[in-house]
């Protein structure tokens, strides 16, 4: 049965910049990657249709086993909807276990809250190799990177 992870953050700025860090590669390689992971962006096509490859590798892969190589997970996020308030992503594990195989949806909805903007990404059809609480605790550091990164 398909899973949906939900995360939510208020995040002290408005939502053009929160949209902007979700599009653009040096931005993406900071904030991304969850506590324990670094990112690298292999390519950006930053417009509806487009998308960007990335490189997310484990600090100490000791315990936390990649999705793509022992050390690393990569995936292929493709755009889909690009607007002021919403910012869809297909993403895709470049793995060989059938338990990560699929699209899982990633939207991004971006809500003015008072000065800032409250930041709720659903994670819709997550593959079944990925462990509901090791997914929330993943989506809740980006969030507090996305947080950091973009409050300055």
């Amino acid at each position: 049965m398909a899973r949906t992870d939900r995360a939510t953050r208020t995040i002290a700025a408005p939502p053009g910049a929160v949209r902007r860090a979700l599009l653009d590669p040096d931005a993406l390689a900071s904030w991304l990657p969850p506590d324990g992971m670094r990112g690298r962006v292999e390519r950006v096509d930053a417009r509806a249709g487009g998308g960007f490859r990335m490189e997310l590798t484990y600090l100490d892969p000791t315990g936390a086993p990649g999705k793509s190589t022992d050390a690393s997970d990569v995936v292929e996020v493709g755009f889909g909807e690009l607007s002021d308030q919403r910012v869809v992503w297909r993403t895709e594990f470049v793995a060989d276990d059938p338990a990560f195989a699929g699209v899982m949806t990633m939207t991004w909805s971006l809500l003015p809250a008072g000065a800032g903007t409250e930041v709720e990404v659903t994670a819709a059809d997550v593959p079944p190799g990925i462990e509901p609480g090791v997914h929330e605790a993943a989506m809740a550091s980006s969030l507090a990177h996305l947080a950091a990164f973009v409050e300055g």
